[in-house]
């Protein structure tokens, strides 16, 4: 069943966050082109650098899934903009498929880890790269700096989530159970985050 939890959770990670970095190309205006580079990245760059880390060529590369997947949500972003138009800048379009991206990532990321055997803290790092990472280069790639970084209760979720993900496999739950849970507490986090607009203290 991991497997199977696994699977459904990197093909919704990478629809959402293509579609997130699609709608932040083309708030920036950028052509056809721009818009596509930016929402594959989006989509993969956490996945590739999480698995190069676990000394594995990344799935990205070895399959046509991941790409497909990817695509149809640049494709999927580019419609919803031809429908909603101008409504497509309402932070919402962009906030709710990054959470649930966020979620969905952040899970894939402690089950790669967990069955890589590494540390709790590897777990957590590999978990939150995962998860922020394609965020991260999309936001380099428009010569901002990461919104993570900046402000948001954000990459936050997501160390929440994988500390979650490793008290829920100790307790016997297993790799499965420990996911959903793992997910559905990154995506409850955030939505409130956004909701109360939560932000971590900055040093004045």
């Amino acid at each position: 069943m991991s497997n199977e939890v696994f699977f459904l959770m990197n093909v919704i990670g990478l629809i959402a966050f293509a579609v997130t970095g699609s709608i932040k190309a083309i708030r920036e205006n950028l052509d056809l082109f721009g818009i596509t580079v930016l929402g594959i990245m989006t989509a993969l760059g956490g996945g590739i650098t999480r698995d190069l880390l676990v000394n594995k060529i990344p799935n990205a590369l070895r399959s046509i899934e991941d790409m497909s997947f990817a695509l149809f949500g640049v494709w999927l972003a580019v419609i919803l903009h031809k429908v909603f138009r101008e409504d497509i800048r309402n932070r919402y379009f962009l906030l709710i498929p990054d959470a649930v991206g966020l979620a969905a990532f952040t899970t894939t990321g402690a089950i790669i880890a967990y069955n890589a055997e590494v540390s709790f803290f590897g777990i957590v790092i590999l978990a939150t790269l995962t998860g922020v990472g394609g965020g991260i280069i999309s936001d380099i790639l428009l010569g901002k700096i990461p919104t993570v970084l900046r402000d948001d209760f954000y990459a936050s979720c997501a160390i929440i989530g994988a500390v979650v993900f490793y008290i829920a496999v100790l307790s016997g739950l297993g790799i499965s159970y420990a996911g959903l849970i793992c997910s559905l507490v990154v995506f409850m986090i955030r939505i409130v985050a956004i909701m109360y607009n939560w932000k971590l203290p900055k040093i004045s």
